[in-house]
């Protein structure tokens, strides 16, 4: 069964300001490679929640999106909550989940 998934304005800013960048920065095709690998993370999260590492916090889960980009989820009943995409090159003392 397929966990419903929930997704943040939070996540949604920090989602669509990564890929804006990317396209700047990179190249278009760039950010839709990290958009769709994004979607894949999230459907497979959706069948397998657990397979994200529990962070520091009570109830808060981690996956690896890229070598820089971690999404955070929290499993609720029977769904998942996507709370945030946060960058690794951030101060890490900024990512309130670690």
């Amino acid at each position: 069964m397929a966990y419903q998934i929930i997704i943040t304005k939070k996540f949604e800013k920090s989602a669509v300001k990564t890929s804006h960048w990317l396209e700047k920065e990179w190249s278009l095709k760039s950010a839709i490679d990290f958009d769709e690998k994004l979607k894949k993370i999230i459907t497979e999260l959706s069948i397998n929640p657990n397979i994200g590492r529990i962070s520091k916090k009570k109830n808060i889960r981690s996956f690896r999106v890229t070598k820089h980009n971690r999404i955070y989820y929290k499993i609720f009943k029977n769904q998942i909550i996507i709370l945030d995409l946060f960058e690794s090159k951030q101060n890490p003392k900024r990512n309130k989940f670690e």
